[in-house]
């Protein structure tokens, strides 16, 4: 119970379907389980309690035990990963619960401990995540989501894509004239339980449907999010490319 209280809860939403990488969580080239390279990852944080593995597929399920992992089944009709992991913690102790994408294999320990101690230092902010430098290749990529913090590195906006004028305060920050607030997101959210909980319920807004992300829809319903910058984004894998890259760094390292 000590653990429920000053530690986190990880869940690992982990499904068998995905467009671009079929099965991925359960590659296994490596001789490990891709989902299983993340959890391992997460074995290493200092300020996680508990980590659980949550899945609507048998076969993920079976490969999780395989490997050790707490697992457990959850409804095969939610929508995203935070309806998945709201669903496991809600009858837990946790009071902050940390969802980490199962295909996130290299995902730094440190930067999780990161997120949950925003949470642990601040009794105002109801989500947390990280965030880091954003390089010109990530400009014009709306798969990489851009976030703009204030001073205390609040998060006040989500976008895919930037205007002119937030790339001139960006370049005048580059450039020494007064600091740029401008960063690439990474996906990883921490949440007061009470906030994932509340947040679940809540509606999808029309900025979240239009550009996709849920982190809108806790913003536009009053919800704080508070950032930690980190000096470099880790991956996750999204396409046959991505594993096979990855696979050769696993090579590289025996």
């Amino acid at each position: 119970m000590q653990d429920a209280k000053h530690k986190a809860l990880v869940v690992i939403p982990a499904r068998y379907g995905s467009t671009r990488l079929p099965a991925k969580v359960l590659l296994k080239d490596s001789g490990k389980y891709l989902m299983q390279h993340t959890y391992e990852q997460i074995l290493k944080c200092k300020l996680v309690g508990r980590i659980i593995i949550a899945t609507d597929d048998m076969r993920v399920f079976k490969a999780a035990r395989e490997f050790g992992a707490n697992a457990r089944m959850t409804s095969k009709h939610h929508t995203c990963g935070t309806e998945r992991i709201a669903e496991v913690a809600r009858h837990l102790p946790y009071q902050y619960v940390i969802n980490v994408q199962a295909d996130e294999p290299q995902i730094d320990p440190k930067s999780v401990d990161k997120v949950i101690a925003i949470l642990q230092r601040n009794k105002n902010v109801d989500i947390a995540t990280l965030a880091s430098p954003l390089s010109k290749k990530d400009i014009p990529d709306p798969n990489k989501v851009k976030v703009m913090l204030d001073k205390n590195n609040i998060a006040v906006c989500f976008k895919r894509l930037i205007s002119n004028s937030e790339l001139i305060i960006r370049c005048r920050g580059l450039c020494g004239v007064h600091n740029s607030k401008l960063y690439r997101h990474i996906g990883i959210y921490g949440y007061r339980k009470q906030a994932l909980l509340r947040f679940v319920k809540l509606p999808q807004t029309e900025s979240e449907k239009e550009l996709r992300l849920e982190q809108l829809r806790a913003m536009e319903n009053g919800l704080k999010i508070k950032v930690a910058v980190i000096k470099k984004a880790f991956y996750g894998i999204d396409t046959p490319q991505d594993y096979q890259t990855f696979i050769r760094q696993i090579k590289r390292r025996v």
